[in-house]
């Protein structure tokens, strides 16, 4: 009896394209940082003071700051690997190199926001009660004209509401005389001398501002007055060119 001849093998030649997995990996990257990002714009921007409490939110922050610091390590990984062994092409590598700089931009805000809400909760003993947190600005398309926010907070005490008004003023020059205009002065959203608040964390106060064409603006001062059980007052002062160098 005749041996059966067994069929012979068969081989499918495939191209390699190394570029392609590190495309598809950095698509699904994109991806994940978006949605993280999403997650987070969404839980922030619902109702009230955008959380139910400065502990919750700070446990969110660092887990997604956790997922972002491992997706950028391994993106950089991956980066490291294909530049040394020159398999990529040159927009697969830009790609790539634009994906980790997105990465480190998220994980820096991250970081800044989860800072935020522990100086919140754990102060140290100089900095407690009623704080102007911070002042800034970003540039419009329109010339002198500025978007503004204003955060204040209350720092280790969060157990009940502060309430009060709080004033912003713009200083600098016009004509060669110092002169001092306040902000519902160059603001259509504020309409009073000073901005009634009243929060248990924080609060943000957010509009834009117009300048004159011939004022020369230095420095912003912001002066915040609790009143009640809680009175104390706040004051801090910015200067114009560190708020728009950038």
């Amino acid at each position: 009896m005749s041996e059966q001849r067994k069929p012979a093998e068969e081989y499918v030649v495939v191209r390699h394209r190394p570029g392609d997995r590190l495309k598809r990996s950095l698509i699904l990257l994109v991806f994940v940082v978006v949605a993280a990002a999403g997650g987070y714009a969404a839980g922030m921007a619902q109702g009230g003071f955008r959380f139910t409490s400065a502990e919750k939110s700070s446990a969110r922050l660092e887990d997604k700051t956790a997922t972002l610091e491992a997706s950028y390590r391994e993106a950089r990984q991956q980066l490291v690997n294909l530049e040394r062994g020159q398999l990529m092409d040159e927009q697969a590598l830009k790609q790539a190199r634009k994906t980790i700089v997105d990465l480190e931009t998220r994980i820096s805000a991250l970081q800044s926001d989860l800072t935020f809400y522990k100086n919140i909760m754990a102060p140290s003993e100089t900095s407690k009660g009623l704080q102007v947190d911070r002042f800034s600005l970003a540039s419009d398309r329109q010339a002198g004209v500025y978007s503004f926010k204003l955060v204040l907070t209350q720092v280790g005490n969060n157990k009940s509401y502060i309430s009060g008004v709080v004033a912003v003023n713009v200083i600098g020059m016009r004509d060669d005389q110092k002169e001092v205009i306040a902000l519902r002065d160059l603001s259509q959203e504020i309409q009073d001398l000073g901005v009634k608040f009243r929060f248990r964390y924080f609060q943000d106060v957010e509009g834009k501002l117009a300048l004159p064409d011939d004022f020369e603006p230095l420095e912003v001062q912001v002066v915040a007055q609790a009143e009640g059980r809680k009175s104390s007052q706040a004051e801090r002062t910015f200067n114009w060119g560190d708020l728009t160098e950038n």
